[in-house]
């Protein structure tokens, strides 16, 4: 080949090589420099109110705490009877804490009117978390975020308004059998005396064993059935009737339960002749 034709070409040739490495040279400054990620916003904490349960016999509150996602432990000198009452609670009613899972409210009980049946359960079934209040959160650094290009307005197009759910209709109020002054009303949101009555009474048949966590739910179904019927609750009469024959197969099965059966049967007593 003629040294004329070969010097243009090997000038095209150099020019390439120059352009590549100019090229690879650019894209590893562009990775080197890119922005970094912006930080990922984190959601605001879930929050839980705090309930009163002041004045409130202690079989109901378990219930009320463990409904509004709390658990909870006793403190002081009365322990943890059915029929005692609330008599403090930390932190205070209305509270906003944080869910940290289940947070434990601490109550100190006084002795209610009625007799400390059973053994006393001085905490929740379940483990418990600490108290957090919402201000003591420590907040996360600020990062200057990259400005961002701003995008050009889309045209709104309007929504649909949504129709309304059919409203339900609220459940009937239970007549209560008898007045008491003070007393709490029956929770609409649980099943009737009778009701919780019969179910104990089936959970019995396939729970035979005494075991600790069998014993302490049957005494607790049969505190809430003899302190709901002393409130004059809806059919707490033939609650305790149902209640009673639980007590007597319970006293076959298990060799237990005579002190659980002659509170309702003196619950039953007191509950007929104000039910007349």
């Amino acid at each position: 080949m003629r040294p004329g034709l070969l010097l243009p070409r090997l000038a095209i040739a150099g020019f390439l090589v120059v352009l590549a490495t100019a090229t690879i040279t650019f894209a590893a400054e562009t990775r080197q420099t890119a922005a970094p990620n912006a930080p990922v916003a984190q959601p605001a904490p879930t929050t839980l109110l705090v309930p009163d349960v002041r004045r409130q016999a202690y079989v109901f509150v378990k219930s009320t705490l463990e409904e509004a996602g709390f658990a909870w432990r006793v403190t002081g000198s009365v322990a943890g009877y059915s029929a005692n009452l609330v008599a403090t609670q930390s932190p205070a009613p209305g509270t906003m804490v944080v869910d940290t899972g289940a947070p434990t409210i601490v109550l100190s009980l006084s002795k209610g009117r009625y007799p400390q049946d059973g053994a006393p359960e001085n905490a929740a079934p379940y483990p418990g978390t600490e108290i957090q209040l919402p201000g003591a959160l420590k907040k996360p650094k600020k990062h200057a975020a990259p400005k961002k290009k701003v995008a050009p307005a889309r045209k709104v197009v309007p929504r649909k308004k949504a129709v309304p759910a059919p409203k339900t209709k609220a459940a009937a109020k239970r007549p209560p059998a008898f007045a008491v002054a003070g007393a709490k009303d029956e929770p609409l949101n649980e099943m009737p005396l009778p009701t919780r009555a019969r179910a104990l009474d089936a959970w019995l048949t396939t729970h035979r064993a005494r075991t600790d966590s069998n014993v302490k739910y049957w005494l607790y179904q049969h505190a809430w059935v003899v302190a709901g019927a002393k409130l004059g609750w809806w059919r707490g009469e033939e609650a305790l009737k149902l209640l009673l024959k639980t007590d007597e197969r319970v006293q076959r099965i298990w060799g237990i339960g005579s002190r659980s059966e002659a509170v309702a049967r003196a619950a039953l007593a007191e509950v007929s002749r104000k039910s007349r």
